[in-house]
């Protein structure tokens, strides 16, 4: 009988010195055998949607070929239990854990992944496609690009900043598409569901009133949002200041043809357009200014020609990137709509990190009533945004984190071979906004700091 395969995160994590406090996340929540736990803490919330993802090595052991019965069972009853509480499964195809033996063959550097994603994408369609109406192809794509194949700060680690990020992020996007036509052309017709990809995008906002500055920020949020999103809801290429920005700096040194790929007319033809929402995943903001940088570093974050801070008013987090920025969260669902042909969104993740994982954890909450209070802003402002999704729903492995950042709404007892859940205070706050549909009178949004 087959079994799960290896992932890169599998493989990536037995060296310790790359995991902030050696963990692996070989157990983590362990919600192949407690995902019934998992749904217990949805029901209390009262959520409607539920986001996951599969583990393509878990139903693909090899990530193609012979398929994994177990682990397409597993999801199954997963999905069954949300469908039996009433609550919709929102289901992404990859969330970063490719299946080792692709990488062997050269993971997302290789053009073959489309294809091989395809597969992955008709097995998933096919098994459990007549219960799930939201699909998400990728979680990220800049994650996997930059952090994954350009600084190597993530599985599978490889370091290639100005090149192979480039690579990897056009593989992605190819392979996204494959998958959304597949669904498009031979099961939407039956299944009646939406695809979609999710894209991280944080807020850039100019440090001053310069017009260098406010330039700068607008290319920021060009080469973070715009490298996936032109392509996919825009033109089908790649952001005009993108494409001059990384094809001067390649010719000048010496790169012929550009680091950045060109979509050919086919490919443009299969990109644009592909996707039937815009997921996106918020989390905080940045201040921006001008910075040419050194023609000699061969770099994506070099190749902006920015730099960036953040205000020392703003509260932090448990993590060094996280700042409580709610406006952002405002503006960038306007930037999205008055760039990309003003499409549906869902906030597929938004959340905050704290280091103990306290049940009591009241800037949580502060960060959920002010970014959701700016959501019920932007659409009062005319954004279509048509579903929101916390992140995340309970502690657990962040990565290169480990178990030293905790984004969870409850709590997950990791001493304890039961992993009990447990409902922090952010949780609590979070079903009675559902409950309420909103803010009420009892629970007000109105005590911003400056600025906010």
């Amino acid at each position: 009988m087959t079994s799960k395969g290896l992932n890169i995160w599998d493989v990536y994590t037995t060296n310790a010195s790359v995991v902030l406090d050696g963990s692996t996340g070989q157990t983590a929540c362990n919600s192949y055998y407690f995902y019934e736990k998992d749904v217990d803490a949805l029901k209390s919330l009262g959520v409607s949607h539920y986001r996951f993802s599969i583990s393509w090595a878990r139903v693909l052991p090899n990530g193609i070929g012979q398929v994994n019965q177990p682990g397409v069972d597993y999801y199954k009853r997963l999905i069954a239990a949300l469908k039996a509480a009433n609550i919709e499964p929102m289901v992404t195809l990859y969330h970063w854990d490719l299946p080792q033996s692709l990488e062997d063959m050269g993971g997302w550097l290789n053009s073959s992944i489309a294809d091989w994603f395809e597969e992955y994408a008709r097995l998933c369609y096919t098994e459990f496609g007549n219960d799930v109406k939201i699909w998400i192809t990728i979680n990220e794509p800049w994650v996997v690009a930059y952090q994954g194949y350009g600084s190597g700060i993530n599985a599978p680690g490889r370091y290639g900043p100005g090149t192979f990020t480039y690579q990897a992020g056009h593989n992605l996007i190819l392979a996204h598409a494959r998958a959304y036509r597949l669904y498009e052309s031979e099961f939407k017709p039956t299944q009646q569901g939406k695809a979609g990809i999710t894209l991280n995008i944080n807020w850039y906002d100019p440090k001053d009133d310069q017009v260098s500055s406010q330039e700068a920020a607008e290319r920021a949020m060009q080469f973070l949002g715009g490298w996936f999103a032109n392509p996919i809801f825009g033109n089908g290429e790649y952001p005009a200041v993108m494409r001059q920005k990384v094809d001067e700096k390649s010719a000048a040194q010496g790169y012929n043809p550009s680091r950045l790929p060109v979509f050919t007319a086919e490919q443009k033809l299969l990109v644009q357009g592909s996707s039937d929402f815009f997921g996106l995943n918020y989390y905080t903001g940045s201040l921006t200014i001008n910075k040419i940088q050194d023609i000699s570093i061969v770099d994506y974050s070099a190749d902006q020609d920015i730099e960036t801070s953040y205000d020392p008013s703003w509260y932090g987090s448990g993590s060094s990137w996280l700042k409580i920025t709610p406006f952002g969260m405002r503006n960038t669902l306007k930037w999205i709509r008055d760039r990309f042909n003003d499409p549906d969104i869902i906030i597929t993740e938004n959340g905050f990190s704290d280091n103990a994982g306290n049940l009591d954890d009241l800037m949580r909450v502060y960060y959920y009533k002010h970014n959701i209070n700016n959501v019920l802003k932007a659409i009062k402002d005319g954004v279509k945004v048509i579903g929101y999704a916390a992140w995340s729903l309970m502690d657990n492995f962040e990565w290169g984190s480990g178990y030293t950042q905790k984004f969870g709404i409850f709590n997950v007892d990791f001493a304890t071979a039961d992993l009990n859940r447990t409902a922090k205070a952010s949780g609590r706050y979070y079903a009675q906004l559902i409950r309420d549909n909103g803010f009420t009178a009892d629970q007000p949004c109105n005590n911003y700091p400056i600025g906010y």
